[in-house]
């Protein structure tokens, strides 16, 4: 009762000191309320509102229908220019995208003559030069068969296909954007807390009051961990319920209980990986920068921007050993299809497994970096 009651009241010392870091609490509080809005809203998942500038050298009827079958939200109202025009706007930025319709296009439409379009990408606004290429192509296309047809009509398929989309019915991308945020700032914001806590106490000479004291290294690391971890928990829970369902009116299928319970073992792992760098490194900035080098790989290759899968096997089999593979796939078991603990053990085994071994590890070069200032 004594060892908990010291590691306790080591806790709160540090929750007192993170109270009293302004900075932090800025960051704690902008990383789980406008970053995740942001990052579920500012992306759309679709072409939108992108800038195109048409050529019509032909002014025909069919010129005029492909004008028309450009609008909004898709693309800008079309910017009708003259061919010396197309390329000083798209070099200034004003165009994605320039379609020229050449002279006697319906003419040569009519009689069968196959004439060619031009159209010019710039294809360094890479989220709109891919998806806008294939709608201008079957928007261009689709008004070219229906003015030959004469009607507009959809040929019947032979085959029907049900299309069924589980989990998430509107495709809407805040939906995912808004939980796999808050997975993202839950690990950086874990080891942030965790490595600061350390190296303040250090710059601040805390360190050797704290080595006077009856305390073991074990009892300062539990401190650390569990008080930055429940400053984080807090804030995942707070942002679930005021951002995630409510600001964005995402619905979450499973136990949020148990979502915070696979936060806790994640938290278990990431402090003590904070923790650990701050042991390496000699100031904040250092320790900033191996944060970088860190947090990039554990958050691209988690699982949560791009399916496992298609990853090559050899990331696939090192990121098994970090704790964000088993967290994501956790998470989105969880609060996208409401599974229980009987589908998700494994992921808390591996957490409890990978934070245990990170524990010891920090913990026994906490130690030696003790035994070196003492």
């Amino acid at each position: 009762m004594c060892r908990a009651s010291t590691i306790y009241r080591l806790g709160v010392k540090e929750l007192w000191s993170l109270i009293r870091d302004p900075m932090m609490l800025v960051l704690i509080a902008y990383s789980f309320t406008a970053a995740v809005y942001i990052a579920a809203t500012a992306m759309p998942d679709s072409l939108h509102k992108a800038t195109i500038a048409i050529v019509d050298e032909d002014r025909s009827p069919l010129s005029e229908r492909i004008v028309s079958a450009f609008y909004p939200p898709h693309f800008m109202a079309p910017a009708i220019v003259s061919l010396p025009e197309v390329d000083p706007g798209m070099n200034e930025g004003l165009f994605t995208f320039g379609l020229d319709i050449p002279p006697n296009f319906q003419r040569d439409v009519l009689t069968g003559r196959s004439p060619v379009i031009q159209l010019n990408v710039d294809a360094t606004r890479m989220s709109q030069a891919f998806t806008g290429s294939s709608y201008i192509q079957q928007i261009t296309l689709g008004q070219v068969t229906e003015f030959v047809q004469r009607y507009r009509s959809a040929a019947r398929p032979p085959v029907d296909l049900d299309l069924r989309a589980r989990f998430n019915p509107s495709l809407n991308r805040a939906w995912f954007g808004s939980i796999m945020e808050i997975i993202n700032q839950v690990t950086m914001l874990s080891i942030i807390l965790a490595g600061a806590a350390l190296i303040r106490e250090r710059e601040h000479g805390t360190v050797e009051h704290l080595l006077v004291m009856p305390v073991t290294p074990g009892e300062i690391m539990l401190a650390k961990v569990w008080s930055m971890g429940f400053v984080v928990l807090a804030a995942t829970a707070f942002s679930l319920a005021l951002v995630v369902q409510g600001a964005l009116r995402v619905p979450i299928e499973g136990s949020i209980m148990l979502f915070l319970l696979c936060g806790a073992l994640h938290l278990f792992a990431t402090t003590s990986m904070g923790i650990f760098m701050a042991t390496l490194a000699r100031s904040m900035p250092q320790f900033g920068l191996l944060m970088l080098l860190t947090l990039l790989p554990l958050q691209l290759l988690s699982g949560g921007v791009t399916p496992r899968e298609s990853m090559p096997a050899f990331a696939q089999n090192v990121m098994l050993v970090a704790p964000t593979t088993h967290f994501v796939s956790a998470a989105q078991a969880i609060l996208y299809r409401g599974a229980g603990l009987d589908v998700v053990w494994p992921q808390f085994l591996a957490l409890l497994v990978i934070g245990t071994v990170f524990f010891l590890v920090a913990l026994a070069r906490f130690r030696k970096t003790i035994t070196l200032m003492t």
